[in-house]
């Protein structure tokens, strides 16, 4: 009954979601936080508050992703590990495929937009992703 909740789920998201485009791909450029995780099994998790945030740039259809962490002055702290990955269309389905030194694996997009995105993994778990506004405490 879990699988076809999750079908069905899929389906609406499908078909309820604007197509994405070539030209749209850019709205992935910038800083991202988790909103929330749905599971195959239709249960899902909210994500109120990250103490990281993802940093996608994003160029010609190639691209890097970094973990980063928000600071209260509006800065981040970083490292020089990112996910290099390759946006492949594949009959109107758009792929991010990532591959490394020690795996490969591919992530799809589900919906996009300069505010919003959500990707889809191949075990079927659902990210949804908003765009991160950062904190800025001044003294």
């Amino acid at each position: 009954m879990k699988k076809y909740f999750f079908l069905i789920y899929i389906l609406i998201v499908s078909s309820c979601a604007s197509k994405i485009s070539k030209e749209d791909i850019s709205y992935l450029n910038g800083y991202w936080e988790i909103s929330k995780v749905t599971f195959p099994d239709g249960s899902s998790k909210d994500y109120k508050v990250n103490s990281s945030i993802d940093y996608i740039k994003v160029d010609n259809l190639k691209g890097y992703k970094k973990k980063v962490q928000p600071t209260l002055n509006g800065s981040y702290i970083t490292t020089n590990d990112a996910e290099c990955f390759t946006i492949f269309i594949n009959e109107s389905v758009f792929e991010i495929y990532y591959k490394n030194n020690l795996s490969e694996w591919k992530e799809r997009i589900v919906k996009l937009s300069k505010d919003h995105f959500a990707i889809m993994n191949e075990e079927g778990i659902i990210y949804d992703y908003k765009k991160y506004i950062p904190i800025n405490v001044e003294k």
